[in-house]
């Protein structure tokens, strides 16, 4: 099985159509057609916005194992900090997403937000060992954070490319 299939069969899993679909209605009822709906999804900008935010957590995670790799601790602690801290508006803007999926994409999005919550986690647990001093400990779990990570991203990368999630949705200009 290659990594194709894989992610094409994340489309079939509708194991998680329940939590899902609750987790898209809640989002829809909270949101519903709001103005704060059309900033969150990106209306502004013409394209959603959690492509954009991802970048941060990513970037300052992946640049934080390059400091580990050099010996620099301070920095690759406050990188860590850093994605900690770029994740909750990363994940707003995504359930504001999330909500105009269809079930497929939503099976998608909830595994990829799944992997992504335990990347979340482990690099949670990352900063809390490299504040006591356990630098080592806080490696091997920025380590586990970054193997989550990238299954969520690519899962992530299959819900826009391959599924295309957001693609045209303001073909027709709507009002901010």
């Amino acid at each position: 099985m290659n990594v194709r299939s894989i992610l094409r069969a994340a489309e079939s899993a509708s194991v998680v159509d329940r939590p899902a679909g609750v987790v898209a209605g809640v989002v829809r009822r909270v949101l519903g057609r709001s103005w704060l709906d059309k900033v969150l999804r990106g209306s502004w900008l013409g394209h959603p916005v959690h492509p954009l935010l991802v970048a941060v957590p990513i970037g300052a995670w992946l640049s934080a194992a390059l400091f580990d790799y050099a010996g620099e601790r301070r920095p690759a602690r406050q990188l860590v900090a850093l994605g900690l801290a770029a994740t909750p508006p990363t994940v707003l803007v995504g359930l504001a997403d999330f909500g105009e999926l269809n079930a497929e994409q939503r099976r998608v999005g909830l595994l990829h937000a799944s992997a992504n919550l335990v990347s979340t986690g482990f690099f949670l647990n990352s900063y809390l060992c490299r504040l006591r001093r356990r630098h080592t400990a806080g490696v091997v779990w920025s380590s586990f954070g970054l193997l989550a990570l990238g299954v969520g991203g690519a899962l992530g990368g299959h819900l826009s490319y391959a599924q295309g999630a957001g693609v045209h949705r303001w073909t027709v200009q709507e009002a901010p």
